[in-house]
């Protein structure tokens, strides 16, 4: 049952549907990574990156509701259960305990870049079927990719 009519197709709702929940996933899931890893990072440059995490996880969170009341907007129920997140994310697991910097760092490289590669082909996918989500999911990725240079850089 949908009590939202959506203006697209049924084809192109499923689409644009499956890229907007894939990203609801990624975002959460990030900004779950994120905090563990800024609860726990460790070393000499604790602060910048602990810091930095946390912008992060803004981001994250800001971009996770526009994503979702987008879904919503077209009659998608999204879904951020932790089921869900934990069953379809692309991010790796976070190991336990203390992180130093320089992994702690790595993790959000990784992290930051399996998100990305998936985004972009959610902007792809969603192009021709809702330009207005794929506007979404470019801004997103944007600041997604800065977030990753940053943290490329410091780990040069």
């Amino acid at each position: 049952m949908s009590v939202v009519k959506s203006p697209l197709s049924e084809a192109d709702l499923k689409t644009v549907g499956n890229a907007l929940q894939g990203a609801l996933v990624d975002l959460v899931d990030l900004a779950l990574v994120a905090k563990q890893v800024h609860w726990n990072v460790v070393g000499p440059r604790f602060r910048s990156v602990h810091l930095q995490l946390d912008e992060v996880v803004d981001t994250a969170r800001l971009h996770s509701d526009t994503v979702a009341e987008r879904a919503s907007a077209l009659g998608v129920n999204p879904d951020g259960r932790a089921a869900t997140v934990a069953s379809s994310s692309a991010i790796g697991t976070v190991p336990e305990g203390w992180i130093k910097d320089a992994e702690a760092v790595q993790i959000m490289v990784a992290s930051l870049g399996a998100v990305i590669t998936r985004m972009r082909e959610r902007v792809d996918a969603t192009g021709d079927p809702d330009p207005i989500s794929q506007d979404i999911l470019i801004s997103l990725t944007a600041d997604l990719e800065k977030h990753a240079w940053m943290f490329q850089a410091e780990s040069a």
